[in-house]
């Protein structure tokens, strides 16, 4: 008989995996929703490294997807840093938000887009 296969306890299937815990927790209540219309907009963050419910689908080209894993590889490359291709996706969309908050008419999105 061979050996078993060393399988996961319950406390690590059962982790909490995201930084924010309580997430999707507890309602928005209206003075929530009230400070964030006065609030200023901010950098956004990605959420980075994290089990993550939801998920999109896009299409794309070939060459798209070719640059997309063009850049995984420069980044291990050249700079060390080993990312998957999702973690680029959410790195870039979250600056490129950042920038329409910020910016708004100005941002390269809005741009680029009008331009087509």
């Amino acid at each position: 008989m061979k050996g078993r296969a060393s399988l996961p306890g319950a406390d690590e299937l059962f982790r909490v995996t995201s930084i924010d815990k309580g997430r999707g927790g507890r309602a928005a209540t209206q003075s929530d929703k009230d400070q964030q219309d006065d609030r200023q907009p901010t950098e956004r963050v990605p959420s980075g490294r994290q089990r993550h419910d939801e998920k999109v689908t896009f299409y794309c080209t070939a060459e798209e997807l070719m640059d997309l894993e063009n850049a995984r590889l420069l980044l291990r490359r050249e700079h060390g840093i080993g990312v998957d291709r999702g973690r680029i996706v959410r790195e870039a969309l979250a600056q490129v938000l950042s920038e329409l908050e910020r910016d708004g008419a100005g941002a390269t999105l809005v741009k680029r887009l009008s331009s087509r």
